[in-house]
């Protein structure tokens, strides 16, 4: 993926190839099998071999504490970026909340629609329901890593949300502004597979310097916390920020939205505050 020459370790234009790392390396054999079997390991490792463990067992059991913190504070539909193994999403539609989930793995998808809650195959990148329209949209267990540029990420969470909507994303429990080039790393042979193998943009945030690149873009904070040695802040984005989702055929859409999630026997919109 390097084809500049430059260090691979050290992601210094963070658009560039943000489909390639988002549809083909979260789509391989690594963290499939690892959601499929509920359990790692499973690491990211960087070119200088230091790995972060990811927490494949927390992820595929029930919401906790710490999550469920979170969780009180949403507000209206919930769009939960890369939702993973549907454990938010669940714990959500439990609560009343509509919520639904995107992660570009196949295997996460259909384990969140097995516990019951909503989801589809699709990248954050992508045309998404309800741009523009929703309450709450979640960015945790780590996702604010998401394509290696939180700038570019937070600018599109801003055009998702809707005026005044809620961004609640978890950070790094100490003050680190990363962006780096990692892969997938099982531990075992599928790891040296050319899919597995190639790097992909990412990046860890603090949550100072979660506010700097959020700021820029409409969203500012209301409240900080920590759960069980996990870091939250949730956002607010401003009301008089108007984003390229508000054209009269975004503002337009819940009938789109609505075809997303199960019937809603009520028959109240799939917008409406949960």
């Amino acid at each position: 993926m390097n084809r500049t020459g430059r260090d691979p370790g050290v992601l210094n234009r963070p658009h560039e190839d943000v489909t390639a790392w988002d549809t083909g390396s979260w789509g391989t054999d690594p963290y499939a099998n690892a959601l499929r079997n509920g359990h790692g390991p499973l690491f990211l490792r960087r070119a200088d071999g230091w790995l972060l463990p990811l927490e494949v067992e927390r992820w595929c059991a029930g919401a906790d504490a710490a999550d469920l913190s979170a969780l009180r504070r949403c507000e209206g539909p919930v769009l939960d970026i890369g939702c993973g193994p549907g454990r938010l999403v669940a714990a959500l539609a439990a609560r009343g909340h509509r919520a639904l989930g995107i992660d570009v793995s196949e295997a996460a998808v259909d384990r969140t629609l097995r516990l019951g809650g909503s989801a589809l195959r699709r990248s954050v990148f992508e045309p998404l329901p309800g741009e523009g329209r929703w309450g709450t949209v979640l960015l945790l267990d780590g996702n604010i890593g998401i394509g290696g540029d939180p700038s570019g990420l937070l600018r599109r969470t801003a055009d998702l949300l809707a005026p005044g909507g809620l961004l609640i994303a978890e950070t790094a429990p100490h003050d680190i502004d990363e962006r780096v080039r990692v892969q997938l790393d099982d531990g075992g042979a599928a790891a040296t597979t050319p899919a597995a193998a190639a790097p992909f943009p990412w990046a860890r945030l603090g949550t100072a310097a979660l506010l700097r690149y959020a700021r820029p873009h409409g969203l500012h904070s209301v409240d900080q916390w920590d759960a069980d040695g996990r870091s939250f802040v949730s956002l607010r984005r401003c009301r008089s920020i108007r984003t390229a989702s508000q054209t009269p055929d975004t503002r337009n859409s819940a009938a789109v939205v609505s075809s997303q999630f199960p019937r809603n026997t009520s028959g109240d919109s799939p917008l409406a505050p949960s």
